[in-house]
C-alpha cells in the first residue's frame, strides 16, 4: 500500500516511511492510496472469526508488503492481549468498553501496534529513532507502556501542566528507561504545534530521526478500526441499526471507525461528541471550519482546538459536506451536562462511566431523539479510576482501584518542566548521541 500526504506537495511512500517519519515532508497527514472493501462474505461469516483473524483481514492491506504476514499475525496477537466487551445499557444504549489494556486506554492498541510495527522496521538499524508525542491525557501513557524497553526507539512525551489527572501523569511520568516526560507550561494545542514544529526543523531532522506517536501516525490511527468490527461482532444477530457514538479530541478514533465502514462494516451512523471543545460540532451547523484555542474540560483528552484528524475524514468524504454530514453528528456539551449524565448513568444502570463515556452517552441521547430505532453504542475510552476525583464526587461512591492504577500510585513522578519551543529543542539536540 502507498501512502499519499493530504497536502498533495510530497512524494507518495510506503507504509514503512510513512511510520517512520510520522509526517510528510509537506507537513501533511499521510493517507492510504486506496482503502479495499472486504468481501461481504467476510462480515456474514464474523461470528466465526477470531478478534486476531477479524484484525488481520482488516489491516493487512494497509501494511502489505512491508511486514509480513507471518510477523503481522504475531504484532496483532500481541497487541490484542486483552478483552473490548460491550455493556448493553437498555434496548438502544450500549457501552463499548475500551479500557482493559495495560493503561486502561483506547490508546493501548493503537500505540502497542505502532510500537511493535517500529521495533521490527528498527530491528536492524542502528541508528536510534526519537518518537516525539504530545498527549492531552491518555496518549501519553499507552505510548510510554506500548514503547517501553522497545530496541532502539527513545520516547518523549509533552503533556500540559496542570491538565491531566494524577493518574493519567503517574502513568507517563513514573515509568524511566527509554522514556522521558517533559511537563509544558500551556495547553494541549501547545504541545501539539511544538510537535510539529520539531518536525519541520532541519536543525533538528539532520541529526535524529523524529516521529510521532500521536494519531496523526498511519500505525497509531489505523488499528483503531478492529474495536469498531469487535463491537460488531457483539451485536449485530440482535441490532439491524448500529450507530457509534464516540467522544471525540483529536478525531483519530472516528475517522479510523470511519475506515472499518469504507471496508464494509455495515454502521449507520457515527456521532461526534463533543465537549466546550466544539469545532466539529460548529462546522457541521455552518460548513465554517474555524480551529480555536482549546478550553480546559473534566474530559481532558478531547480538549483539542484544532483536531489533527478532520482532515482524514474531509478526505474520507472527498470535501463533499453533504455527503459527510449524512453520515457524522455531532453534539457538545458542557462539564455540568457532563456530570449529570456520569450520576444519571449511574443511578439509571449501576454503571459507573468516565467523564468522556459520558459525554458519549449524551450523543446517544439527542441522537436517539430522531432516531428511535437505532442502537447506540458509545465508546467508554478510559476507565473511570483515571478522573477519580471528578467520578467519585458526582456518584458519592468510592471506585475500586484496578491492578493497572494501584501499580503506579506510589511511584515518583519525573519530568523535566519546559515552556518554550527552544527548549524543547534544546533538549531534543543535547539527547542527541
Amino acid at each position: 500500500m502507498k501512502y499519499y500526504s493530504l497536502n498533495r506537495k510530497a512524494p507518495d511512500t510506503t507504509f514503512e516511511n510513512a511510520v517512520i517519519k510520522g509526517l510528510a515532508p509537506d507537513s501533511g497527514l499521510y493517507f492510504p492510496e486506496e482503502i479495499n472493501p472486504l468481501p461481504k462474505s467476510f462480515f456474514e461469516d464474523i461470528d466465526n472469526k477470531s478478534y486476531p483473524e477479524i484484525a488481520f483481514e482488516a489491516i493487512k492491506q494497509f501494511v502489505s508488503p512491508e511486514i509480513p504476514e507471518d510477523i503481522l499475525k504475531t504484532i496483532i496477537e500481541e497487541t490484542l492481549s486483552f478483552d473490548f466487551p460491550v455493556v448493553k445499557l437498555d434496548d438502544n444504549i450500549s457501552t463499548l468498553e475500551l479500557f482493559h489494556g495495560p493503561t486502561m486506554a483506547f490508546k493501548d492498541v493503537g500505540a502497542r501496534f505502532m510500537a511493535r510495527c517500529l521495533g521490527y522496521f528498527n530491528k536492524n538499524n542502528t541508528n536510534e529513532v526519537t518518537v516525539l508525542v504530545a498527549t492531552s491525557g491518555d496518549t501519553g501513557g499507552a505510548v510510554a507502556n506500548g514503547f517501553l524497553g522497545v530496541k532502539g526507539v527513545n520516547v518523549v512525551i509533552l503533556y500540559p501542566s496542570g491538565k491531566v489527572s494524577d493518574i493519567q501523569e503517574k502513568q507517563l511520568t513514573t515509568l524511566g528507561q527509554n522514556i522521558t516526560a517533559l511537563e509544558v507550561d500551556g495547553v494541549f494545542d501547545d504541545c501539539q504545534d511544538m510537535v510539529k514544529k520539531a518536525f519541520l526543523d532541519e536543525s533538528i531532522t539532520s541529526k535524529m530521526q523524529l516521529t510521532s506517536a500521536n494519531s496523526i501516525n498511519v500505525a497509531r490511527w489505523l488499528p483503531q478500526l478492529f474495536y469498531f468490527m469487535f463491537a460488531y461482532k457483539q451485536l449485530h444477530k440482535h441490532q439491524d441499526e448500529i450507530v457509534f457514538s464516540i467522544p471525540s479530541g483529536n478525531f483519530g478514533n472516528i475517522c479510523a471507525g470511519m475506515v472499518a465502514q469504507q471496508l464494509g462494516l455495515p454502521v449507520k451512523h457515527f456521532i461526534a461528541s463533543n465537549n466546550a471543545n466544539n469545532v466539529v460540532t460548529e462546522y457541521l451547523k455552518t460548513e465554517h471550519y474555524n480551529p480555536k484555542p482549546s478550553v480546559a474540560t473534566i474530559s481532558n483528552a478531547m480538549d483539542v482546538g484544532n483536531p489533527s484528524n478532520f482532515i482524514r475524514i474531509q478526505e474520507i468524504y472527498k470535501n463533499d459536506f453533504d455527503q459527510l454530514r449524512a453520515n457524522l453528528s455531532s453534539y457538545s456539551y458542557t462539564d455540568q451536562e457532563t456530570r449529570q449524565a456520569l450520576l444519571d448513568i449511574y443511578k439509571s444502570y449501576n454503571y459507573v462511566a468516565d467523564p468522556h463515556g459520558a459525554v458519549g452517552y449524551l450523543g446517544c441521547k439527542d441522537y436517539l431523539k430522531t432516531n428511535s430505532n437505532a442502537h447506540c453504542v458509545f465508546l467508554e475510552t478510559a476507565h473511570p479510576t483515571k478522573f477519580l476525583d471528578v467520578v467519585e464526587d458526582v456518584i458519592e461512591t468510592k471506585v475500586e482501584l484496578p491492578s493497572q492504577i494501584k501499580a503506579v500510585m506510589d511511584k515518583e513522578k519525573v519530568a523535566l518542566q519546559i515552556s518554550s519551543y527552544e527548549e524543547l529543542k534544546s533538549f531534543l539536540l543535547n539527547t542527541t548521541k
